[in-house]
């Protein structure tokens, strides 16, 4: 499975900033050796429901440290059989654009 998820706290910097609250939360993902990767809005995660569920749970606490309330939105693909589609998703998208279809 292939998860998509965004964690912010309450509170943060002045101006409304997470941005240190969320870098625990990276950290969580990356130091777990699941393929992952994060951009602007959300960190993506793959692996098995188990393994990948508990590396999110732990990335929210992570971001929630000293926070009352943390915010989470998930989204999930689940596609049992499949890996490696953290890049074979963007690949297959990526080929159509050159093939012009």
């Amino acid at each position: 499975m292939i998860v998509a998820f965004s964690v912010s706290p309450s509170g943060g910097d002045p101006d409304g900033g997470v941005s240190e609250a969320v870098s625990r939360a990276v950290k969580v993902v990356r130091d777990s050796g699941l393929p992952n990767s994060t951009n602007a809005m959300f960190t993506n995660i793959e692996g098995e429901w188990d393994e990948v569920m508990d590396v999110v749970k732990r990335a929210v606490e992570a971001a929630g440290e000293g926070s009352a309330r943390v915010g989470l939105v998930l989204k999930a693909d689940i596609r049992p059989g499949f890996t490696g589609q953290l890049e074979a998703k963007v690949d297959r998208v990526e080929a159509h654009l050159r093939d012009g279809s």
